[in-house]
């Protein structure tokens, strides 16, 4: 008996979680569904809560260092305040959401390199808390998002990373305390005036924003420098606009503006 209070004090053969989603593919504004079982242990237990929580990979600047955190976001109760039983089982049924400015992990049918999504379960025994395994979620892009991708690539554009940044957009309304920057190499026509661009979708149930940072490349006696340009796109007439012929108006005119071109 002694020996068996002194492993649940140290956490040995205490309940376990398993989590199934029924769909790992999902958007941003959608929902991921799926099931929590909680599996008793070799005594019984007192569940104090189980949570499910978004977490994503991000880059934190501080000073002059620079350095990557698992962030955690959008938790979400799933059960908790129960006995569980020796070796009972108790399964709950989940709804994920998703929210509207979650970055993306696949594009153009790919998986984007630099960007991870995952649900973490948390399961709360007695004042101990398991942060539990993370299971990888797909994020493909809004219908809106892939026009604008595809058109990047129509133009030539080519994939370079994908990486979230923790921090906000200046003059941007943001949920998420972090942004996706999409990264791409510059085709031909814009190669000499542009190193990268950068691209970051900002996005709500009705519209999103698009912010385009332009890294100018640097001369022999100067520095290069950055130009940004913002727009919006409303999702109801996006599929009415030539977006290859606006978004080559966007950075020239961004180009211009900043000596670029």
């Amino acid at each position: 008996m002694v020996f068996k209070k002194l492993r649940q004090m140290a956490g040995i053969g205490g309940p376990s979680i398993e989590t199934i989603l029924h769909d790992p593919n999902t958007r941003p504004g959608g929902v991921v569904t799926g099931e929590v079982t909680i599996i008793g242990g070799q005594y019984n237990s007192d569940i104090k809560s189980v949570n499910l929580a978004l977490r994503t990979r991000v880059e934190v600047e501080s000073g002059d260092n620079e350095y990557t955190q698992n962030l955690e976001y959008s938790k979400m109760p799933v059960a908790g305040g129960f006995s569980l039983q020796e070796g009972a089982r108790h399964s709950v049924p989940f709804q994920m959401p998703i929210p509207w400015e979650a970055p993306l992990t696949h594009m153009y049918g790919r998986a984007l390199h630099g960007t991870t999504v995952g649900i973490a379960t948390e399961l709360e025994v007695a004042g101990a808390l398991d942060p539990g395994d993370l299971d990888p979620i797909a994020v493909h892009p809004l219908p809106a998002q892939e026009r604008i991708l595809v058109a990047f690539s129509n133009l030539g554009f080519q994939f370079r990373n994908a990486d979230c940044e923790k921090g906000r957009i200046w003059g941007v309304h943001q949920e998420l305390p972090f942004y996706q920057e999409i990264e791409f190499y510059p085709p031909g026509q814009y190669a000499r005036g542009i190193k990268q661009l950068e691209v970051t979708f900002v996005s709500n149930p009705h519209s999103m924003e698009v912010v385009l940072e332009l890294d100018k490349r640097g001369g022999v006696f100067t520095e290069g420098h950055d130009a940004f340009s913002r727009f919006t796109v409303d999702y109801a007439s996006v599929e009415h606009t030539n977006w290859e012929q606006q978004l080559d108006g966007f950075l020239q005119d961004a180009g211009r503006r900043r000596g670029f071109f």
